[in-house]
């Protein structure tokens, strides 16, 4: 049977006009994009053709001006130029880590702001999309769950941080040429910045198959994974509707500490969340389910917790990304030991799954993984603490 969608008190704000007054055309769908040409005035027998073309000038090359977009006709493209604009969330900021890693500060709608981050590998670069302005979860390891949840993003604020990075990695095939072959810069989409992308699913759903189009970015469902926490009633439309991979936060091998690291975990619980996992749709042993688990010090990391592991998620495919806890200021808890956490994934390797160790990327500029938090908001905690010591 098939679960009605969930709903949260979340404030997703409708589409709203740029500044000009102009319908913005990043993020709306392929039927949304036609429905919006025909609207201001496109005749329907040329709606899909012109529906075509516009969209890959913006998702195929990257073409923010109308007037460059030269198989439609001039006076068609000054038609498009007084109906809509091309627009995308702004840069506000970007740091480059040692090891390459690119985090951006980026200003939406109202004002807001979001962190987006890049990691090149030696095989392919991994870009690290926000789903919401804050989280709703408040996972107790996790800087980003500290931030109150502000509202879900819009489908094309979430596909503009795609967009912001091909720009800022220089991706776009250059003018007149056809879009470059070579090993891509941006290979993958990980739905793992700021929010749990199941409480904004429409919005993530409609991005996510914009960058899959053929016509467009044409990332492999395979190249995105989407991170949730246990939202259960939405794991199998993930599977449905968008066919990504999925990697689920899990973190704990017993409910009582997960309900303290994972709180969703007190409406949805181990046995619940593996119960949906074990009926994914999309789940074989090409199309393994990821589980995220972040290692802390004397708290989830005991060889115990390592065999309850193999226990719980016997019958699923599946591999066990291992993570080192990343630190922030006032974080309640350690980093287990490298020692504790090798011989943690011995034991997963040894039952049979594959148990990397992910290696901490762009520490030194606060982008790793359960770091991301907006600066403003690091600002103004900052501030309220400068200003309580101050008894003011």
């Amino acid at each position: 049977m098939t679960q009605a969608p969930i709903t949260q008190d979340v404030l997703t704000i409708p589409r709203k006009l740029p500044e000009s007054g102009l319908t913005n055309l990043v993020g709306l769908t392929r039927e949304g994009l036609k429905a919006a040409l025909i609207e201001a005035g496109t005749p329907e027998k040329q709606a899909k053709m012109r529906t075509g073309q516009v969209w890959q000038w913006i998702y195929q090359k990257g073409v923010r001006d109308f007037a460059e977009m030269t198989n439609l006709a001039k006076d068609y493209r000054a038609f498009l130029a007084e109906n809509f604009v091309i627009e995308l969330p702004e840069i506000v900021t970007k740091q480059v880590s040692d090891d390459g890693t690119r985090k951006y500060l980026v200003r939406i709608a109202g004002g807001h702001e979001v962190e987006v981050v890049y990691i090149p590998e030696d095989s392919r670069g991994t870009l690290c999309i926000s789903s919401q302005v804050g989280c709703t979860l408040t996972c107790s390891f996790c800087h980003t769950g500290t931030q109150k949840l502000v509202r879900n993003l819009t489908p094309g604020e979430i596909i503009g941080q795609v967009m912001l990075a091909r720009d800022d990695l220089g991706e776009w095939p250059e003018p007149g040429r056809a879009p470059k072959d070579e090993a891509r810069l941006l290979s993958n989409i990980v739905l793992m910045g700021m929010g749990e992308p199941l409480y904004n699913f429409e919005n993530v759903r409609d991005a996510m198959k914009i960058a899959m189009d053929p016509e467009g970015i044409s990332l492999s469902r395979r190249r995105i994974t989407l991170s949730t926490s246990g939202v259960v009633p939405e794991i199998a439309r993930t599977a449905e509707e968008i066919g990504c991979l999925l990697a689920v936060s899990f973190h704990a091998t017993t409910d009582p500490v997960r309900d303290t690291l994972v709180p969703i975990n007190k409406k949805w619980n181990i046995a619940t969340l593996l119960d949906a996992l074990r009926s994914y749709p999309k789940v074989s042993n090409s199309e393994r389910i990821t589980f995220e688990y972040v290692m802390l010090k004397d708290v989830n990391d005991s060889d115990e917790d390592a065999h309850r592991l193999i226990e719980l998620i016997k019958g699923i495919p599946a591999k066990i990304n291992l993570i080192p806890f990343n630190e922030w200021p006032g974080a309640p808890y350690q980093r287990s030991s490298n020692n504790r956490i090798r011989a943690f994934a011995d034991i997963i390797y040894k039952a049979g799954y594959a148990s990397p160790i992910r290696k901490p990327r762009g520490e030194d500029i606060m982008a790793a993984c359960g770091q991301l938090k907006s600066a403003t908001e690091r600002v103004r905690k900052s501030r309220k603490a400068i200003e309580a010591e101050a008894g003011l």
